[in-house]
């Protein structure tokens, strides 16, 4: 194991950088821990209580009517706590989705609905919940996949390189940030990043449509593969679906919408930006034809 103290400053900060990546908040231990040597080592003593047929018979039978009476003798809420919570259905989680969007009167209304609704369970796992931000007054929205890990812990759509490679390529065509839309198709972050499943994006589908609906955009960029299919409704790759303008339906609104790679995937795979930056030119001619 190497010590922090051999490290140099640029290697520490790495090093930091993967941990934070990886979901490491906080370090527990002053001193490192061997886990593996304490799982063998707690193995070891259950197999050897196992194999005491009358030590597992006692603890059997004393342990029951312990329970028993922590369960009688404990509160009514403490006793309902102890019982499975059921879970929503994601039909019916798709119906109070739908409901608590269409409530809304106004972006902020939207937020609070979103921020209030428990019946997503990317919710739970989230630190935060990401919500459009910047101006919709411009009648340009941006709408990316998924929150990342950086968005997550900042709180805002689209931070860290990522974001900081978007503000580029937004100024690159005389956009900024604080004066157009800038939202996620998914508010919460997956866990790991992973892919939003099906009953996930159908619980979501109410939100990120209402937020169009309320923002009433003029054109939208479409960010990434995910966000893609969700509003294309194909199962082609990011590839096959940029650069080619569609029509994105929303209420009784029809808005023109075109789609791009998203800026992790232009950090990951730089030859791309010459691809990006024609669908960026033609977001920029046809907002000038608006």
């Amino acid at each position: 194991m190497i010590s922090a103290n051999e490290l140099s400053p640029g290697e520490l900060a790495a090093l930091l950088h993967f941990h934070a990546e990886a979901g490491v908040e906080w370090l527990l231990e002053e001193e490192a821990v061997d886990r593996f040597a304490e799982f063998q080592a707690m193995k070891a003593s259950k197999r050897s209580a196992a194999s005491t047929p009358q030590a597992t018979e006692a603890r059997e039978t004393s342990a029951r009517p312990a329970v028993q009476a922590t369960q009688r003798n404990a509160p009514a809420p403490e006793r309902a706590a102890l019982r499975p919570q059921p879970s929503i259905p994601d039909g019916e989680a798709v119906q109070q989705a739908r409901l608590a969007a269409e409530s809304a009167r106004s972006l902020p209304e939207l937020k609070t609905a979103i921020e209030e609704f428990n019946g997503c369970n990317l919710k739970h796992s989230a630190r935060s919940t990401i919500f459009a931000s910047g101006d919709a007054a411009s009648g340009i929205m941006v709408i990316g996949s998924a929150p990342g890990a950086d968005d997550d812990r900042e709180g805002q759509p689209f931070a860290g390189r990522a974001g900081q490679l978007l503000d580029k390529m937004l100024a690159a065509i005389g956009l900024q940030r604080d004066a157009i839309v800038l939202t996620q198709v998914i508010p919460w972050r997956p866990p790991g990043n992973r892919i939003a499943s099906t009953a996930e994006m159908d619980i979501c589908r109410p939100f990120i449509e209402r937020q169009i609906a309320l923002a009433e955009p003029k054109a939208i960029l479409v960010l990434g593969n995910f966000a893609a299919r969700v509003f294309f409704g194909e199962n082609d790759t990011i590839h096959g679906l940029r650069g080619q303008w569609r029509e994105v339906a929303v209420g009784n609104r029809i808005v023109p919408a075109i789609a791009t790679l998203h800026p992790q995937d232009l950090l990951t795979a730089p030859v791309n930006k010459r691809l990006a930056w024609n669908d960026l030119l033609a977001f920029q001619a046809k907002l000038a034809a608006l």
